[in-house]
């Protein structure tokens, strides 16, 4: 049975803590594939988030050169708010034959009682919550924790650093900032080259 991962998230933008966190899961966990699934409309993220499309050529971008990593856009191409049992639920009927796991980073593992239908959710899926900075790896939740050195990189400090003018190479892969450049968003500017 293929054994996939799945990273769900704005990816706004992907970073290259987004990459190391899946790489190290798939090498640790021996998982054939990593899925990035970039949300529509989180519900539990109250920011604006850049444009579907933007995001999800980025997050292309960012991991062509891994013959591991695929994107899956079903939740962008769904309306409304992105629930992970709504994506987990469609995965697993349209995939029966993989066994699934779903990466979670410190912040959510303890947001997880808040999660809509999480009950239900926690018998459809293998959950492994990675270390994040600032945050303990606790639940009532049967998930499998996993700690991995941590690169202190986010999307929200990325893009406060580009609107600021500031320079945020080598927390980008270079396709992605380049499209960020050609784009010009996040208040990218040219002096910040």
């Amino acid at each position: 049975m293929k054994k996939i991962g799945i990273l769900g998230g704005t990816f706004n933008p992907p970073h290259i803590g987004h990459l190391w966190i899946a790489e190290e899961v798939r090498i640790r966990k021996q998982l054939d594939e990593i899925w990035f699934i970039p949300t529509s409309t989180p519900p539990h993220k109250e920011t604006e988030v850049l444009d579907a499309a933007h995001r999800l050529e980025m997050l292309r971008l960012a991991i062509q050169d891994n013959p591991h990593f695929q994107v899956n856009a079903l939740e962008l191409e769904r309306e409304g708010k992105s629930y992970t049992y709504d994506t987990v639920k469609e995965l697993t009927m349209n995939y029966a034959e993989v066994d699934f796991s779903f990466i979670i980073g410190g912040d959510m593992v303890a947001y997880l009682p808040k999660w809509n239908r999480i009950d239900e959710l926690m018998n459809m899926i293998h959950f492994i919550g990675v270390s994040r900075p600032g945050y303990r790896l606790e639940t009532p939740y049967s998930v499998e924790c996993l700690e991995i050195h941590p690169l202190d990189i986010s999307s929200t400090f990325i893009r406060t650093r580009l609107e600021e003018g500031e320079k945020v190479r080598y927390l980008l892969p270079d396709d992605v900032m380049n499209y960020i450049k050609e784009n010009r968003i996040y208040g990218y500017r040219e002096s910040q080259s």
